[in-house]
């Protein structure tokens, strides 16, 4: 189970820093949301005000920490709002859309199986 742990947060660690890269290096062309809809709209604000930059290097953080055997617990917990809004993006702002993605299933399914098995460093978090 720990070498399988250890492939899932290279994973995971690898999908968030290349995507948070590709924020700085544009080297994955991303597609605009169309204009005037509520993703466009969201996204508007979140470029000037250098917020969504603030969450890229957070999203390069956590994914470090996610890479790394005993740093995980804390990429994950640097890591958990960042999928928690990637989720409800898609789910209220696009509507559903989006939602079957690879890679979009791949951060909501990869990190459930991560917190599963260190489920017992975690629940200190829950008393």
């Amino acid at each position: 189970m720990k070498c399988a742990a250890n492939i899932v947060g290279g994973l995971l660690g690898l999908v968030f820093i290349v995507f948070g890269l590709n924020f700085f290096l544009k080297f994955i062309p991303i597609p605009s949301p169309p204009e005037g809809s509520p993703p466009a709209v969201f996204m508007a604000a979140l470029y000037p005000t250098g917020y969504l930059a603030f969450v890229k290097v957070l999203e390069i953080l956590g994914g470090i920490l996610v890479a790394i055997p005993k740093t995980r617990n804390f990429g994950l917990l640097v890591l958990g709002p960042i999928i928690i809004n990637i989720l409800a993006f898609h789910v209220f702002l696009t509507k559903g859309a989006g939602l079957a993605d690879p890679v979009v299933l791949l951060i909501s399914i990869l990190p459930l199986f991560l917190l599963w098995t260190s489920r017992n460093s975690f629940k200190g978090l829950l008393n």
